[in-house]
């Protein structure tokens, strides 16, 4: 299932242990089911924790200390030219697992989420993780009649087998690069 054996990882109440490509003391790496464009990925703390303001400060450290060590791994698979780096904090801002995460989007210049449509996308059901984990557990893949949801049309909930294919597959790329061994 995953490279943390006996290690059970929450990503607010939904077991993510096998999306999960990279660990540290307080925080995790996490692909994402659906992702708004290629390499967005998930950094959240292990602690299953509401608000930014809810973590001490070692939490807060840690956790944007991992987002910016994975996106030297992403920046090199993606050929990223910039990132989005994006925290929903409480429902109000658009948050939809009640458990701390940044949204790390690796970017090319011209690519889809130009003309800040990514901030729409986050703002919208499109980013609306936690729904898109309640219908991956539940069976759905989130196929809506036409006409709704129509921005996510063509982002369909990926298997599972998929995302603990691309954790693999990031795992080793962010070994590959010394991030494992806390090399920067």
């Amino acid at each position: 299932m995953a490279s943390f054996p006996g290690r059970v990882i929450n990503f607010g109440t939904f077991n993510v242990t096998s999306q999960v490509f990279h660990i540290t003391k307080h925080s995790f790496a996490l692909v994402n089911l659906k992702p708004l464009l290629p390499g967005h990925i998930l950094v959240s703390p292990l602690a299953v924790k509401p608000k930014l303001s809810d973590l001490t400060q070692a939490e807060i450290t840690d956790l944007f200390l991992t987002v910016t060590i994975i996106q030297r791994t992403l920046k090199r698979l993606y050929k990223a030219d910039a990132f989005n780096i994006a925290v929903q904090d409480g429902e109000a801002a658009g948050q939809s697992v009640p458990h701390v995460h940044c949204h790390v989007i690796p970017r090319t210049t011209g690519d889809a989420g130009g003309d800040d449509k990514v901030h729409e996308w986050l703002e919208g059901e499109e980013g609306d993780v936690g729904k898109h984990q309640t219908e991956a557990r539940n069976g759905n893949n989130g196929e809506r009649e036409v006409g709704q949801w129509a921005k996510d049309g063509d982002r369909k909930a990926r298997s599972m087998e998929e995302m603990d294919r691309e954790a693999r597959w990031l795992r080793d790329e962010v070994e590959k690069d010394g991030i494992a061994e806390g090399k920067m």
